[in-house]
């Protein structure tokens, strides 16, 4: 038997990730706006940290994990190496850091913008396929390459957009619909590097050694709930920074005037 299911579960649970990864983003975006009008470096610091935190570890990292509680070889066990598990998560949102921070420049210029995308897209990539080879079966995979490459590119573009949504055009309407393209992104990057996924089963193998997901099931939920929980409380706190209607467009001008 050389297939695996991803949704063992039902398709509902495709919904549930992709509305996991949606709060997780939007609320990144939020911090990452935040960040963005603070005059205080550490205080600009904290915020970018939050947001990393929101949709590398809640939108991109949970989304993962939520979505391959869904992942199954009928018959056979699954198993996680917990350390790779762990480093997964903390790659992304390490990168998605790495990623604002170029992009939520207040000089706003398009390389750092394009960059910015280009990093956090990539974020996204590192934090699924790190995450994959802590996937334990009997037997092994290899991948297709031009839906690895296609996962790279959806995953790439859809967070340059979502950035460009979020921290150019600072609305709360563009924020949150940000956070939906965001989503896309990390919904159909998984998705598509799942069926990416060749399976070489081999039912004489060994049992494979690590840890069933559904075992550290509770403490990675208690994590994700103060992961949010911790931003959302600062975001309410905050002070709005809406802006007015005609500050793109003034803000727009005065660049060009720079340029």
């Amino acid at each position: 038997m050389d297939h695996a299911e991803n949704f063992a579960l039902g398709r509902w649970l495709l919904v549930l990730a992709y509305l996991t990864s949606v709060v997780g983003c939007v609320l990144g975006l939020a911090c990452a706006v935040q960040a963005r009008h603070a005059a205080d470096p550490r205080r600009r610091l904290r915020w970018l940290v939050l947001a990393a935190v929101s949709i590398g570890g809640v939108g991109i990292w949970l989304m993962h994990f939520v979505a391959m509680l869904g992942f199954s070889t009928p018959g056979m066990p699954v198993r996680y190496d917990v350390f790779r598990t762990v480093l997964s998560a903390l790659l992304a949102v390490a990168a998605v850091f790495v990623g604002l921070l170029v992009a939520g420049s207040q000089a706003r210029i398009g390389w750092r913008l394009l960059l910015g995308g280009l990093i956090t897209g990539l974020a996204v990539n590192v934090m699924h396929y790190t995450g994959m080879s802590a996937l334990r079966v009997k037997g092994g995979f290899t991948y297709d390459t031009p839906l690895v490459v296609l996962s790279v590119v959806i995953a790439v573009v859809a967070a340059t957009a979502a950035l460009w949504f979020a921290i150019v055009l600072n609305r709360l309407v563009l924020r949150v619909a940000a956070g939906f393209v965001m989503a896309i992104a990390v919904t159909g990057m998984h998705y598509t590097g799942m069926a990416a996924v060749r399976m070489q089963m081999d039912m004489s193998a060994p049992d494979p050694s690590g840890t069933e997901v559904f075992s550290f099931l509770f403490p990675v939920f208690v994590l994700a709930a103060i992961a949010m929980a911790v931003p959302l409380t600062a975001v309410l706190m905050a002070p709005a920074v809406e802006a007015a209607p005609n500050a793109p467009v003034a803000e727009e001008k005065a660049l060009s005037a720079a340029g």
